[in-house]
């Protein structure tokens, strides 16, 4: 199914953090790479993910998700930054997640469930951003989540903890790896206002 085409289907907008694997993405101790994502939208039959590496057409997944549990997947169309997977399940699986998005829609409209302290971590509204390095090079990331403290990003680059980087325009420096992704703390403590702002850059298009 084409993104179009599951656009005009009766899906849900929903964030949901969750983690993927693809197939041939390994680490270098041989391990299969796992990589941190969010879903979009979201049906029974198929659902739309934010990623930081994305597969190809016909690639077998496998997705978790804290609000859904494990899935494999087919991707079925790809965007510039995330990938349509069809999910595959039994019938009463989809059933129950029917009413799980039913549940998640209702839920999210409730002004009370919105409602966030000060200083928790929350997920920007633009998922994607730029590692700068000390020696000038950049790469991609996603965020996970961010804080006024510290941020977590899932990037193919992987760097060694206590390597310094800047975050979008948040300097800061690895203090931790894990499953999908690391952890970074930033030098000073950031303004929760301005986050969203320093946090996000968009990636330079590299000139053919």
């Amino acid at each position: 199914m084409s993104v179009a085409e599951f656009l005009r289907q009766r899906a849900v907008d929903v964030a949901v953090s969750g983690s993927y694997s693809l197939p041939r993405w390994y680490d270098c101790e041989g391990k299969l790479r796992s990589f941190a994502c969010r879903t979009k939208r979201v049906s029974p039959f198929r659902m739309i993910v934010d990623v930081p590496v994305v597969g190809k057409v016909g690639e077998r997944v496998t997705s978790y998700f804290q609000d859904f549990g494990e899935f494999q997947c087919t991707i079925s169309a790809t965007l510039k930054a995330g990938f349509l997977m069809e999910l595959e399940m039994t019938r009463a699986r989809r059933a129950w997640m029917s009413e799980k998005l039913t549940w998640l829609e209702k839920k999210q409209k409730d002004a009370s469930v919105r409602e966030l302290r000060r200083d928790a971590r929350f997920v920007p509204q633009v998922s994607h951003t730029v590692l700068t390095l000390a020696d000038g090079s950049s790469h991609p990331c996603f965020i996970i989540d961010v804080s006024t403290a510290g941020v977590a990003v899932s990037s193919e680059y992987d760097p060694a903890i206590g390597t310094p980087l800047a975050v979008g325009a948040c300097v800061g420096r690895v203090i931790r790896k894990f499953g999908h992704g690391f952890a970074v703390k930033f030098a000073e403590k950031q303004n929760r206002d301005d986050l969203d702002r320093l946090i996000v850059r968009t990636p330079l298009l590299k000139s053919a």
